[in-house]
């Protein structure tokens, strides 16, 4: 993190710019403009947990920084409809729930269903591409983006400080499933007029070239469920309606039928058909509790689990814990990229699959998924029609953020206007310039189960300190005045390959440290307790080579 300087107070007529999430992660998508002292807030997404985050959820933006002024707050703006841009928003509603929302029509339907399962009723805005809108100080205009869902949208915000563009995330498909391509002529017009400050999707500005289209895909799926003897199952994110769309084409030019597997799955693909952005061959469709009355051969399951996830429907599959199994005949399509952070839990459901015997296809292995986000030469040719006065990178790892800023200046950026911030940076836009005002301090804030923001980093050190050392628990009574033990100690551990009976070797010491603790005067049973931690603490680390949570508890006799 880098040193906190808490920014001065805004001055009337600036633009400021600050994320609370995004930048050196991937999800969590969080960014808050203010003007004349109304804010406006454009996505509100959950980062997925990593291994060493054990327990957690979910993780969500750090609410902080305008906790105390939601009042404020003219919208939330939401570019498309994906968990790492909306997923946060029942949490944002739970603090004031008649904020506007305003998106997509297919975007603010996922948002809904996913509100309603929080007992919210929004206020919703549905607004299209080439629409405007004025929201106080703030107006809008939004742009089509092609993106790995329906319905994404840029969004270009004008202030009398100057205009900010919002890329959301996209990609340049020429030839995209449903012909709508990113609208680079009104991205002409906004440059024309002048863009000001230009936060750009930077996930893959370090991939070299184009992205590739979607339309290869399909061709690639047909012919893997037509080699397949067995039941085919294909793991996808739960929003992605272009793939769907894809294995649903497949499926049924090959006779087979289709179950959606997955909670998640079955509600936004129903939402996405009852709105027409899928379209569903007559009679492919079948519910997952009478698929299994069909020849195996005839059958596809459409599964969430793409990214390893421990308790989704394609990860019990691979433990055996589902009442799907797969086998030599079979076959799994995981069509999906790896989200940075979940490679390990991704290769450990393959193996899992393929222990089982079932034929595993992926990215490494076939052309089953393509990106949803510009690569470099898709950044060059945006930066090159827009010429922006200052560019932002946004929503993605640090390496992205320098690739994406590295590309800007390689089209004429001023090296200086090029920003590689991080979570809390504030900027400040006067009359077409941006300059870093200061840094506030960004927390973590994870969902765990009903918790939310109550376990902090401490809690986790424990969680992983129980998981990967082990725990020691020693209970005893003494005589205060003299340290002397009446009862124990008793000593159990968990986590440990060796035997109880390894801590008779320490239980003199225990017993010595706490008569000497006595006579220098310590009378305090958590003084004691202190005491008998250290003791352990020590002749573990040195006995046994281990650091594990010691847990003494001491009474008085």
């Amino acid at each position: 993190m880098t040193a906190i300087a808490q920014p001065a107070p805004l001055e009337p007529g600036t633009l400021r710019i600050i994320p609370l999430g995004g930048l050196g992660e991937v999800g969590r998508n969080m960014t808050v403009f203010e003007i004349d002292g109304r804010l406006l807030i454009v996505d509100c997404g959950v980062l997925f947990p990593e291994e060493h985050q054990p327990g957690v959820d979910l993780i969500l933006p750090d609410f902080g920084p305008i906790r105390d002024r939601l009042d404020d707050v003219e919208a939330v703006v939401l570019t498309h409809g994906h968990e790492d841009h909306i997923g946060a928003v029942p949490y944002l509603l739970k603090l004031r729930q008649d904020i506007p929302l305003i998106g997509s029509q297919l975007t603010l339907a996922l948002v809904e269903a996913k509100l309603k399962e929080h007992r919210i009723k929004p206020y919703t805005h549905t607004v299209r591409e080439g629409g405007t809108e004025q929201l106080g100080p703030f107006g809008l205009e939004f742009v089509a983006v092609n993106h790995s869902i329906p319905d994404a949208l840029a969004v270009a915000i004008r202030t009398k400080a100057g205009m900010a563009l919002v890329t959301g995330d996209f990609k340049m498909d020429q030839l995209p499933l449903d012909d709508r391509i990113t609208d680079l002529r009104a991205f002409a017009r906004l440059g024309e007029e002048g863009v000001d400050a230009f936060l750009v999707d930077s996930t893959n500005a370090d991939v070299p070239g184009f992205t590739a289209p979607e339309r290869g895909i399909g061709p690639v799926l047909e012919q893997v469920i037509a080699a397949t003897q067995g039941k085919v199952v294909v793991a996808s994110f739960s929003s992605h309606v272009h793939r769907v769309q894809q294995v649903l084409d497949a499926a049924h030019a090959h006779g087979r039928r289709v179950a959606f597997m997955g909670r998640s799955m079955v509600r936004n693909m129903g939402i996405a058909a009852d709105l027409g952005y899928l379209t569903v061959p007559e009679g492919v469709l079948i519910d997952a509790k009478k698929a299994h009355d069909l020849p195996e051969s005839k059958i596809v399951f459409m599964s969430t689990g793409s990214q390893g996830e421990p308790m989704a429907v394609l990860s019990r599959i691979a433990n055996g814990e589902h009442q799907i199994s797969v086998g030599e005949r079979d076959t799994v399509i995981l069509a999906s990229s790896l989200i940075p952070g979940n490679e390990n839990a991704v290769y450990r459901v393959i193996n899992g699959l393929m222990k089982l015997g079932a034929n595993v296809v992926h990215k490494g292995n076939a052309k089953v998924h393509v990106s949803g986000h510009a690569s470099a030469g898709e950044l060059l040719y945006c930066y090159n029609i827009l010429g922006p006065r200052n560019v932002i990178p946004v929503h993605g790892e640090f390496r992205h953020l320098h690739a994406a800023a590295s590309l800007a200046r390689q089209t004429g950026v001023e090296h200086d206007r090029a920003f590689v911030g991080e979570n809390g940076t504030v900027w400040d836009l006067t009359d077409g310039d941006v300059r870093v005002a200061g840094q506030i301090e960004i927390g973590f804030v994870y969902v765990d189960g009903s918790s939310v923001g109550r376990i902090d980093d401490a809690d986790l050190k424990d969680r992983r300190i129980l998981a990967e050392e082990g725990f020691i628990s020693i209970f005893l009574a003494i005589e205060a005045q003299t340290g002397k033990c009446v009862v124990g100690p008793e000593i159990h551990a968990r986590g440990f390959a060796e035997d109880d009976s390894i801590f008779d070797e320490i239980r003199p010491k225990i017993l010595k440290a706490l008569e000497e603790a006595a006579a220098q005067g310590v009378r305090d049973t958590h003084q004691f307790s202190q005491t008998v931690r250290r003791t352990v603490g020590r002749w573990v680390g040195t006995r046994i080579r281990r650091r594990p949570m010691i847990v003494p508890v001491v009474i008085e006799a």
